[in-house]
């Protein structure tokens, strides 16, 4: 683990190639926030917000507006984990595993840009955590049939 939060040399392509791509899903991320208030603000100026409007039609206005304010919070984090990614790139340890060490896959990081294992390192993590949690509840139902009886 130590290996990973060296600075580790970095080739000038595959940082601006990273650059690049954190850069281009920065921007992405932010014309959908800025389309999505938009909308919310025209739609605030249509009138809506003075309609009458049924129980029924409150109720699913309401879930919508929910939902739009979640999809805006998990877009706001997902720029936090970006930034958090541009200034690891600047450190030279973004693209780079924080348990082995190893070069994240180019794929990988376009599909999740903020990733900080691998795809081999993530899934033994997943899988760790799922056998624990698996223990953790046979040791709950355990304790748990030793108090009934």
């Amino acid at each position: 683990m130590e290996r990973a939060r060296r600075k580790l040399p970095m080739s000038g392509a595959r940082y601006a190639d990273l650059k690049e791509l954190l850069e281009d899903r920065r921007q992405e991320i932010l014309d959908q926030v800025r389309h999505k208030i938009r909308h919310v603000r025209a739609h605030h100026r249509g009138g809506s917000l003075h309609e009458v409007r049924d129980s029924v039609e409150s109720s699913e206005a309401e879930s919508q507006e929910e939902l739009d304010l979640a999809l805006l919070q998990l877009k706001a984090e997902t720029l936090d984990r970006i930034e958090e990614a541009l200034a690891r790139l600047d450190e030279r340890s973004y693209g780079y595993c924080f348990d082995c060490g190893e070069e994240i896959s180019k794929q990988r990081l376009a599909s999740l840009p903020f990733a900080v294992r691998c795809t081999r390192c993530e899934e033994a993590r997943e899988e760790a955590e799922r056998r624990e949690q698996a223990l953790s509840r046979r040791q709950a139902s355990s304790l748990y049939l030793d108090m009934s009886n």
